[in-house]
C-alpha cells in the first residue's frame, strides 16, 4: 500500500468516530508502527496523526459558506497543522503514541524546543477536528432540550447567548476561537488567541461549541468583515452535536 493510500484508510477510520459524542474531539489517537508494516520503507512508515475527511461536500454549506474556502480550510490549512505536528513529533515515539488530547493536557511536559510546535499545530488539529462536526447542512435555527435550557439558564435567552458569543467572536484581536465551554460545571462563554484550546482556559473546560475567527475559515466570501461571517455561520451550525458534547460534559 503506498502513502497516499496509506493515509487515505487511515483518515476513513479516524472519521467514522466522528458523533461519537464524546466532550472532545479525541478520535485522532496516534497510529504506530506494527509488525505488519515492516516491509514498509521509512517513508511509507505510518504517521501519528492525519486529517479525518469532511462528513459533508465542501460545497454542502452554501451559500452561507463557499466551497472554495471549505476546501482550501480543510485541506490546506487544517493539513498543514497535522504535517507540522507530525514533523514536530518525528522522533519522538513517546508523544507520538499519545492522543491529541492527552499531548495538549500535557503541554509543559513536552521537550522545550518542540513545545510551541505542538501548542500551535496540535491545537490547530484539535479546533478543526471538532469544528467540522459542528457544521452541517441545513444546520442552524436553536438548540432544544437540555442544551437550550442550560443557555436560557446562562444567558437569559438564545437570543441573549448568541449577542454574547457573537461578541467573543468580534472582540478576538487578530486569529483565534470562541467558545461556548462547560467550565466549573456551568457554561460561559470565553475565546482563545491563535490555536489555543479550551484546554488551556482552564477550570477542566470543555468545549460546546466553537467558531474559527481566523481570516483564513471567511475571507474570500467575507473580506475583512467578520460580523457577516458571524452571522451567515448562525446558519450551519449543528445544534445536535453541540448536545452530544454538552451532555457528555457534564458526566
Amino acid at each position: 500500500m503506498n502513502r497516499r493510500k496509506f493515509l487515505f484508510h487511515t483518515s476513513i477510520v479516524g472519521a467514522g468516530l466522528l458523533g461519537t459524542g464524546k466532550a472532545a474531539p479525541d478520535l485522532l489517537g496516534a497510529g504506530c508502527v506494527t509488525a505488519s508494516d515492516s516491509n514498509l520503507t521509512l517513508e511509507e512508515k505510518p504517521v501519528a496523526f492525519s486529517v479525518p475527511p469532511l462528513a459533508y461536500p465542501f460545497d454542502a454549506l452554501e451559500p452561507h459558506i463557499d466551497a472554495k474556502t471549505m476546501e482550501i480550510h480543510h485541506d490546506k490549512h487544517h493539513g498543514a497543522y497535522v504535517t507540522n505536528l507530525n514533523k514536530a513529533l518525528d522522533g519522538q515515539s513517546a508523544l507520538q503514541a499519545k492522543s491529541i488530547d492527552d499531548l495538549l493536557k500535557g503541554l509543559d511536559s513536552i521537550p522545550e524546543n518542540i513545545r510551541t510546535a505542538v501548542r500551535n499545530n496540535g491545537g490547530g488539529h484539535w479546533n478543526h477536528t471538532l469544528f467540522w462536526t459542528l457544521m452541517k447542512k441545513g444546520g442552524g435555527g436553536e438548540p432544544k432540550g437540555d442544551l437550550a435550557a442550560a443557555i436560557n439558564s446562562a444567558f437569559g435567552s438564545f437570543a441573549g447567548f448568541q449577542e454574547k458569543f457573537t461578541a467573543a467572536g468580534l472582540g478576538r484581536f487578530g486569529s483565534g476561537w470562541a467558545w461556548l465551554i462547560l467550565k466549573d460545571g456551568k457554561l460561559s462563554i470565553d475565546s482563545t488567541p491563535n490555536q489555543d484550546t479550551p484546554y488551556l482556559l482552564g477550570g477542566n473546560a470543555k468545549a460546546v461549541l466553537g467558531l474559527d475567527v481566523w481570516e483564513h475559515a471567511y475571507y474570500l466570501k467575507y473580506q475583512n468583515l467578520r460580523g457577516d461571517y458571524i452571522r451567515a455561520w448562525w446558519n450551519v451550525v449543528n445544534w445536535d452535536r453541540a448536545a452530544e458534547l454538552f451532555a457528555a460534559a457534564k458526566k
